[in-house]
């Protein structure tokens, strides 16, 4: 029983290791409550705003609001398995691209001291279509 849950734990180590390498980008934030993240997302002389912000962390749940082509939405993330991450297409299918470019927003940590969210922010691009450039708040004055 121990060699075939060794084996298991090696198989999903190497299945998740190969996911972890598909990414042709990988970005980590931290924000703090309310404090909006906003990146712009180019392709094909189009420009899309992809913004997210998380409002509430309670009982082990973070509620996190975004957007992206005038899509929105809310997800509550848990640092668990199950819900700790959300993913969404960048472009949509065509006849010429059945695995669209996508983007994975993965809830990694939660500071108790600092009360500020990590995520980790994973790009699929296997052809190198997307650019994404990260918009800073205006300066308060």
């Amino acid at each position: 029983m121990r060699t075939l849950l060794r084996a298991f734990t090696l198989l999903l180590f190497s299945f998740s290791f190969i996911f972890a390498n598909n990414f042709t980008e990988v970005r980590e934030i931290s924000l703090k409550k309310d404090e909006q993240k906003k990146i712009l997302v180019k392709y094909d002389n189009k420009d899309k705003l992809f913004t997210f912000r998380w409002t509430l962390y309670k009982n082990g749940g973070l509620v996190v609001f975004r957007a992206y082509d005038k899509i929105v939405a809310q997800n509550v993330l848990y640092l668990r398995e199950k819900n700790r991450s959300f993913k969404f297409e960048l472009k949509t299918k065509g006849a010429d691209s059945f695995k669209v470019p996508y983007m994975l927003v993965k809830f990694k940590e939660f500071n108790q001291k600092t009360k500020e969210a990590k995520f980790e922010i994973f790009l699929s691009d296997d052809k190198k279509q997307i650019m994404l450039e990260d918009l800073k708040p205006p300066k308060e004055e």
